[in-house]
């Protein structure tokens, strides 16, 4: 059962972006927040000067992938917002990173379930 939501809105993203608790990974940033919900809430955002429009949807579904394959393993109940650092080149997106990246990442967060520990 899919346990995650897309943030929509621009004043979704700028809640979690600036009540949210900072994480960042090799890749991927991450703001992370509470939202006392029975769901999660996952926002991509990806800056237009990254890349063009082809390379900045295949970033946002690999991301998007990524979490999808970790999602059961998330605690349920948090506003979740994934950038990319901009000084990271795009050539360096990988699947298998980008997963590796969101898995320290949560860790950090404490909100990873301790069955995937």
């Amino acid at each position: 059962m899919k346990k995650t939501m897309m943030l929509k809105k621009n004043y979704e993203y700028k809640n979690v972006l600036s009540k949210g608790k900072y994480y960042s990974g090799e890749h991927i940033e991450a703001y992370i927040k509470k939202n006392n919900k029975h769901y999660n809430f996952l926002g991509i955002a990806i800056g237009v000067k990254i890349a063009k429009a082809v390379k900045r949807n295949m970033l946002k579904r690999l991301i998007r992938e990524s979490y999808r394959n970790i999602e059961d393993y998330i605690k349920i109940g948090y506003s979740i917002v994934f950038l990319w650092k901009k000084k990271v080149d795009i050539k360096e997106a990988d699947f298998k990173k980008i997963k590796k990246d969101m898995i320290k990442i949560f860790d950090k967060a404490n909100i990873l379930i301790e069955d995937n520990k």
